[in-house]
């Protein structure tokens, strides 16, 4: 999703967020956890905003929603039309594997709304069967959408700043045994935000990249751990995955939205993993420091 923000109080900002979240939610393919398996991929989330002058505390979002399914995307975008101006959010059909396409779906929201202000790549699968896909959607793709978020909001570049939010999951902070492709992507998505963020500190990008890793969340995705065209050889473990979503427990996808509203409103938070559990709520992984610092901070 790409967003843009103008005149609007921060509770309703909160309730805009929430909503939007939900609604994604609801598509079955919005939040990929530890277990989830689907052979779609949910919707990118694109904002950008405008404040009025001298009353920073109201924000209207403008948002854009890129998937791959037509169909899907329409009536993501008709839900948010029944709650919101309908010229306040656009719908772009993009797979996000293929790169000219989300390069032109970035250009196609800059033209409409006139800036960009956060990014949040959520698209992802977990196909072990098809594994070469999986690392296309759920890396690849959410690093080509961080570069283009980058490359349009940061600061030097004509940008005025901005949040990129990069969706991972608590499978990427420990192993999974019976999705290793899956992991290995969430693994990656970690590194490569942190790693970024810390250079965009560095160079003074004013664009704070951040990663949210959620547990089991309760959409209709996760019936698809009993297809086999998903797990693949690991197809006969589901009995296991579901022990799993017992024993993790299994949350409703507000509290993302939660974690989501945080990270856009804490300016103080960039280059941060933020865990949300069933047991635990929000709250962020803990890491050494780093031992070397760059001579350019």
């Amino acid at each position: 999703m790409l967003w843009s923000v103008s005149q609007q109080k921060q509770p309703q900002q909160q309730r805009t967020i929430k909503f939007i979240f939900l609604k994604m939610a609801e598509r079955c393919c919005s939040w990929h956890s530890c277990g989830e398996a689907t052979q779609d991929y949910g919707p990118e989330l694109f904002l950008t905003h405008s404040v009025m002058r001298g009353r920073p505390q109201q924000v209207l979002f403008l948002v854009a929603l890129l998937d791959r399914n037509l169909e899907a995307g329409q009536e993501s975008k008709e839900a948010l039309d029944e709650q919101f101006e309908a010229q306040r959010t656009v719908f772009i059909q993009c797979d996000v594997t293929d790169p000219e396409q989300l390069k032109g779906a970035f250009k196609k929201v800059i033209e409409h709304f006139g800036r960009l202000d956060i990014v949040v790549n959520n698209a992802g699968v977990n196909n072990e069967k098809d594994w070469e896909s999986t690392i296309q959607i759920n890396l690849t793709s959410v690093i080509r959408g961080t570069y283009l978020g980058l490359e349009y909001m940061r600061k030097g570049n004509g940008g005025d700043g901005g949040v990129i939010i990069n969706i991972s999951s608590l499978a990427g902070l420990m192993p999974a045994a019976f999705q290793p492709v899956y992991c290995a992507t969430k693994h990656g998505v970690i590194g490569f935000t942190r790693s970024i963020a810390l250079a965009a500190n560095i160079e003074n990008y004013g664009v704070r990249l951040n990663t949210i890793c959620p547990g089991f969340v309760n959409t209709p995705i996760l019936q698809s751990i009993d297809k086999e065209e998903n797990m693949g050889q690991y197809f006969s473990y589901k009995d296991e995955i579901k022990n799993m979503m017992q024993f993790y427990g299994v949350m409703d996808p507000s509290i993302i939205a939660e974690g989501l509203i945080t990270i856009i409103e804490d300016d103080t938070l960039n280059g941060e993993v933020m865990k949300i559990t069933a047991s635990q709520g929000i709250h962020f992984q803990q890491y050494s420091q780093t031992p070397y610092t760059s001579s350019k901070r």
